[in-house]
């Protein structure tokens, strides 16, 4: 569940339709390497001495959750994602010719802070507070499963020196890397459209090295990938509260407070507006009402703890007038090397005025005066996008 911005993708990319065969098979626990030969059980141990929760190895096959792609790409669920259509999503030969086996690897991010939805409950006193994406609290995770998947590679490339060709993508290449994890043991594609695991839930990354070796699967040939346990279980369907899950295990992008979020460059259409909330950047409800989450292991890497950016504004839960009154120069200071930065200036302070629409200021509270400040000098910005989500806050506490 990563990416970097070369590919124009965003950890909402992963999040497509891609509907699970059933099986009655165990499920795999996630150090499982039944299959596998001495050097994917070294790549195992050498990528959890690198810190990573996950690493199973599969070989590049066309698996039938890539087939169902197209159809998904068919019903017009990419948005603006155009870049969701290039082939090699779903051949991953077009990638590299001499692509055999992909090492695919887990970083859990889940760090000691109450979830959206519990967060979201609590009563709101004073300056009204956003919502940002759990994932993006600390440092960009592209670039710490870049480092450790470059470290991992590197490791590869000095046990077998001779003609191996690999590269390292953390989101940043045309790959599904939820479907070769699935078919590596590392889990099942939940109805969210997230990998689950049942041991760490799905607060996860997911990075993988496409390499020329012909390396033994971690699943052998008469495994299976773990069961899928979501059951009769639809709290993630639910929850949503623009309705993106259409479906079980199909999501209509367009719908999805990430896209809606950080993907769409323009207005945010009027009938997600209210649905949308406080939430800034991301979504995490249908991660937050997940079983699989309800006791899912924190991590204690400190990279992933939420961003302090001056003595009262961190990345958790940030004020809401003051994200709205950054001024483009200071939103790329603040959100440098951070995952933040994907939804660039515009779409932060659109983001931001349109969760002050939802806010429920009254005139009695003490923020309602710097609220309207800022969002009356933005209803007159040059940016129409920015000037017309504010005039819609305007109207909505007014």
């Amino acid at each position: 569940m990563i990416i970097k911005q070369d590919e124009g993708s965003s950890i909402n990319d992963l999040r497509m339709n891609i509907t699970p065969p059933f099986s009655d098979a165990p499920t795999l626990g996630h150090n499982r390497v039944m299959g596998a030969s001495a050097d994917t059980i070294w790549i195992g141990e050498r990528a959890r001495s690198l810190g990573f929760d996950l690493c199973g190895v599969v070989r590049a096959e066309s698996f039938p959750e890539l087939a169902q792609f197209e159809q998904w790409l068919g019903r017009g669920y990419t948005g603006e994602m155009k870049y969701l259509e290039d082939p090699r999503r779903r051949n991953p030969l077009l990638v590299r010719e001499d692509l055999r086996s992909v090492i695919v690897c887990g970083l859990n991010y889940n760090t000691a802070h109450a979830y959206s939805v519990t967060a979201a409950a609590r009563p709101q006193e004073g300056d009204p507070r956003g919502w940002i994406s759990r994932y993006a609290w600390g440092s960009d995770y592209h670039e710490v499963m870049w480092e450790k998947l470059n470290a991992l590679n590197d490791l590869v490339q000095e046990r077998f020196p001779q003609g191996v060709h690999s590269r390292a993508y953390a989101d940043t290449g045309p790959v599904a890397e939820r479907v070769f994890a699935k078919h590596a043991g590392l889990g099942w594609l939940g109805k969210n459209t997230l990998l689950l695991n049942e041991a760490l839930g799905s607060w996860f990354f997911l990075g993988v090295i496409l390499s020329s070796l012909d390396l033994e699967p971690t699943l052998a040939a008469a495994e299976v990938p773990p069961v899928d346990l979501c059951g009769n279980c639809r709290q993630c369907l639910d929850a949503c509260p623009t309705g993106a899950l259409v479906e079980p295990y199909v999501m209509d992008a367009r719908r999805c407070i990430s896209y809606l979020t950080i993907e769409l460059r323009g207005s945010i259409p009027h009938e997600h507006r209210e649905a949308i909330g406080w939430q800034v950047y991301g979504c995490d409800i249908c991660q937050d009402v997940c079983p699989f989450n309800r006791e899912a292991p924190r991590t204690g890497n400190r990279r992933f703890q939420p961003r302090q950016v001056n003595s009262s504004e961190s990345l958790l839960e940030p004020s809401l007038v003051w994200l709205a009154a950054l001024n483009e120069e200071e939103f790329r200071a603040i959100f440098r090397g951070s995952a933040v930065k994907r939804t660039k200036w515009r779409g932060m302070v659109r983001n931001a005025c349109i969760a002050l629409g939802n806010a429920k200021l009254s005139r009695q509270n003490a923020a309602h005066r710097s609220a309207v400040a800022v969002l009356e000098r933005l209803a007159n910005s040059r940016e129409l996008v920015i000037a017309e989500s504010a005039q819609w806050a305007l109207s909505r506490i007014l």
